[in-house]
């Protein structure tokens, strides 16, 4: 258990976290209850990592801020402003976090750069190679965020949903879990490409590992779309065939871990 929240501590996933929970949970009538749990994360992240000697990163203290000051804004604004907000806090979380990742390419400091540096020897910080990694998948994360608050936006702006089954869970929870494989792949990836460059054999992890995920995701977004009522009987039924059928290709062409 102890390794598990290092790791995760260690990850950048550990900072965006709190985002997507706001994003995804800010529905409805909902908007207190997804404050505060993604204000509570962001300070829970914060003091454990605190407590284990690791340091806060700017994505922590970006995301504290940005909560703690929606907390406020939901405890003294009046109803309409609530109002906007039950509509609109996802689609406002999605574009606050992609311009934050943005601003920090711009700068020359893309925001894996500390967690990764929290994980890989210091004689490996200064070489190109890291540097490139840290930049491509923050340059996908502010793609998957932009995407995520676009989808959302669109849902609530033009379809008059901003609940709705695709634009406002689907297709955002899409881009996060694709972003979340590529962090994983494009390290192993880039690195078995460099070393080809160099005339070394490194096997690189094929393609297909970056979506290994997408058919158990189309699979539950099926039963939970068919069930909820959310899709026609056709199409839940139709998406939880692909979801298994998918399974079993990938089984095929991604080869399961080795077995310690």
């Amino acid at each position: 258990m102890t390794s598990f929240i290092d790791g995760y501590l260690r990850s950048p996933l550990s900072g965006i976290a709190p985002w997507v929970l706001m994003s995804l949970l800010a529905t409805p009538g909902h908007f207190e209850i997804a404050v505060c749990t993604a204000l509570g994360l962001a300070l829970a992240t914060m003091w454990l990592g605190s407590r284990r000697g690791m340091a806060v990163h700017a994505l922590d203290v970006f995301g504290a801020v940005f909560f703690a000051a929606l907390a406020v804004v939901g405890v003294f604004a009046p109803p309409e402003t609530i109002t906007w907000l039950t509509n609109w806090a996802g689609q406002l979380t999605n574009a606050s976090l992609a311009l934050f990742v943005l601003v920090t390419i711009l700068i020359r400091r893309p925001f894996t750069l500390p967690y990764a540096k929290e994980q890989a020897p210091p004689e490996y910080w200064d070489s190109p190679l890291f540097s490139k990694v840290n930049y491509v998948i923050s340059g996908v994360w502010a793609a998957a965020f932009t995407f995520s608050a676009a989808v959302g936006a669109y849902g609530a702006g033009v379809l008059g949903d901003p609940d709705n089954f695709w634009t406002g869970w689907v297709l955002q929870l899409g881009a996060i879990f694709f972003a979340v494989a590529f962090t994983e792949f494009y390290p192993d990836y880039a690195g078995a490409k460099d070393a080809a460059s160099r005339g070394e054999n490194e096997p690189a992890p094929p393609l297909a590992k970056l979506f290994d995920w997408l058919p158990t995701f189309v699979l539950i977004a099926g039963i939970f779309g068919w069930v909820t009522d959310a899709l026609p009987d056709a199409a839940g039924i139709g998406m939880i065939v692909v979801g298994v059928l998918g399974n079993v290709a990938v089984n095929k062409l991604v080869p399961a871990k080795p077995k310690n």
